[in-house]
């Protein structure tokens, strides 16, 4: 593909991310203060991508990424399983009191008027305690990597997580493998380890390695300190323009960078949603020419969809266009699950993609 290297020789693994693992506590339609009960998911904005490739897609993907020896590790170790990833652990044990932890990520689901609600409890968490030298990349890498990915999530939430993104980065360019970020800016993780300057400059230098970028406008301008559109009130959120305005600033700032996407949304209430999604490619731009109205469940995770559709429209060789179409269906089909990771088929997808409906199947 015009833009992009990919590897088209046999490799143990097409996709492999680097992040936290985390449980997220979920209580459907209730605020935490009334909740009773809690679904739990297990997530992580980096793994969920894989996860999405292996379970929806059938690729052959893994996960580097902190477990700690406790009950909660137990859970997060066999969802994975299930989801079919392959897990490469730096295992820590738990001082059965204080951790280290697998973090707990505490979000409803809101309803109409009322919007989700997000919060964390990252303290002693394992995942923020990884730093460079942890994984062994010469062997991980050895068998063959086509893809790797990681995202500002996991950037932000230690010392040295940054830096062990650019350590696996430049393993992976050595191994031939194309280099993804998803900025996924997070303004409270980010506040507690030097705020906007520090993101800014921790994002700066990654996205100065990388191939592939996903982030939306507001990512962009506040993760790499790009200036912003002219703000114009009549126009939709959905409006590309402003959006290959901002991409534009992005590539001359960081020109080794080959492709930029990411989705649209204008939220009209918590369940009702207009989705698009657009990528600027090797200096060509591609849309969606008709956004969808999504009738949404949950939300969260719905990024994540969008960018496993598209990884996997790029790795199995599809058009630029097929791509971004396949994307959009999944992140629009995630939507409408429960928890942060797919449990679409790849059928349903496809048929998305090309136009289906919510027709009843028989």
């Amino acid at each position: 593909m015009a833009g992009l290297n990919i590897r088209q020789d046999p490799c143990s693994l097409d996709f492999l991310s680097l992040g936290a693992l985390v449980h997220r506590l979920d209580p459907g339609i209730f605020p935490f203060r009334k909740a009773r009960s809690l679904d739990i998911h297990v997530s992580g904005g980096e793994y969920n991508v894989a996860a999405n490739l292996s379970d929806c897609f059938g690729l052959k993907t893994g996960v580097a990424t902190a477990m700690v020896n406790y009950p909660i590790g137990e859970i997060v170790q066999a969802r994975v399983r299930e989801t079919g990833v392959t897990p490469f652990y730096k295992w820590f044990e738990h001082d059965g009191v204080r951790g280290p932890n697998i973090a707990t990520v505490y979000s409803d689901r809101g309803y109409g008027v009322r919007g989700p609600v997000v919060f964390y409890n990252r303290a002693n968490e394992a995942g923020a305690m990884l730093k460079p030298g942890d994984f062994d990349w010469a062997k991980i890498f050895a068998s063959g990597v086509r893809w790797f990915h990681s995202g500002g999530i996991f950037a932000a939430l230690g010392e040295k997580t940054s830096d062990l993104i650019s350590e696996g980065m430049k393993a992976a360019k050595s191994a031939g493998a194309v280099l993804s970020f998803d900025l996924n800016y997070r303004a409270k993780l980010w506040a507690s380890v030097g705020g906007e300057k520090k993101g800014q400059e921790v994002c700066r230098r990654i996205a100065d390695q990388i191939d592939v970028l996903i982030g939306n406008e507001e990512d962009l301008q506040k993760g790499l300190g790009v200036a912003g559109p002219k703000v114009d009130d009549s126009k939709s959120k959905l409006d590309t323009g402003a959006f290959f305005e901002v991409i534009e600033r992005v590539v001359k700032q960081h020109p080794n960078i080959k492709l930029v996407a990411t989705t649209l949304r204008e939220v009209h209430s918590t369940n009702r949603h207009d989705w698009s999604a657009v990528m600027w490619l090797d200096g060509k731009e591609y849309r969606i020419d008709a956004p969808c109205e999504l009738d949404v469940l949950d939300r969260i995770g719905g990024g994540d969809g969008f960018g496993s559709g598209l990884i996997y429209g790029l790795l199995s060789g599809r058009s630029p266009e097929e791509s971004l179409r396949l994307g959009w269906a999944h992140g629009a089909l995630l939507t409408t699950f429960p928890g942060d990771v797919t449990m679409a088929t790849l059928k349903e997808v496809e048929d998305l993609a090309k136009g289906g409906t919510a027709r009843v199947q028989r």
